[in-house]
């Protein structure tokens, strides 16, 4: 069952349909595994129900985070033993001087995240190699030098994990659409604090701008056509 089929109804599967959206596209043959904002002010520190990891961090998404975790992991093992390369599109610590702007206004909470809310979650942390691009703003493309890496790494295709669905992931997704790199996403390595919008999200880019699959199948694409 995919990750929408609760939440899009029946009739509008039909719509998309009979528009031609939905469509598979492919994968090619130097992927690259981004991972975007999986830092503890998006999970909390330890593994806790969505209103217990809030009073943490208010930004936290809570256990359904350290769920897709768990997968990113594993996406991790298989990237870094085929030596493919591993991104990660992350949030610069805020400074409220400097850093206020639209954002600030719309989700005054950011401004207000400690030190270790930013750091990197251990279990899928960058190692030497692993290429590093903080950001100001939803998508990991805006305002950074991701495009130049990826030319310079010759890469075709995009693997993209991380939070939220609704955010960064779907900013960063249609971006690389834009870009004309195939875009794969995990269903179960993203996570949003809404499971709506999580939902309603990956059914969208699924139709639209990526091929929307499990960590498994993805892992196994790869094993066998990369």
């Amino acid at each position: 069952m995919a990750a929408w089929d609760q939440v899009i109804t029946d009739d509008e599967k039909k719509r998309y349909k009979e528009a031609g959206f939905g469509g598979q596209g492919s994968i090619g043959k130097r992927p690259a595994l981004l991972i975007i904002d999986v830092q503890y002010r998006t999970i909390g520190t330890t593994p806790k129900p969505y209103w217990e990891a809030i009073k943490e961090y208010p930004t936290s998404c809570g256990d359904v985070g350290w769920n897709a975790v768990e997968n990113i992991k594993r996406l991790v093992s298989l990237f870094r033993d085929r030596g493919f390369p591993i991104l990660y599109p992350h949030v610069a610590p805020k400074n409220l001087a400097t850093d206020g702007g639209r954002l600030a206004e719309k989700i005054p909470s950011i401004m207000g995240i400690d030190s270790k809310g930013y750091e990197f979650v251990e279990e899928i942390a960058p190692i030497s190699g692993d290429i590093l691009l903080p950001k100001k703003h939803p998508s990991a493309f805006f305002g950074t030098p991701l495009v130049s890496h990826l030319i310079d790494l010759n890469v075709d295709t995009l693997v993209v994990t991380g939070c939220t669905t609704s955010g960064c992931i779907r900013s960063s997704v249609t971006d690389a659409f834009a870009y004309n790199f195939k875009v794969l996403v995990p269903d179960d390595a993203v996570y949003d604090r809404s499971p709506t919008s999580h939902a309603v999200n990956l059914w969208d880019m699924n139709a639209k701008y990526a091929d929307v699959h499990t960590s498994s199948e993805i892992i196994s694409l790869i094993k066998t056509e990369v």
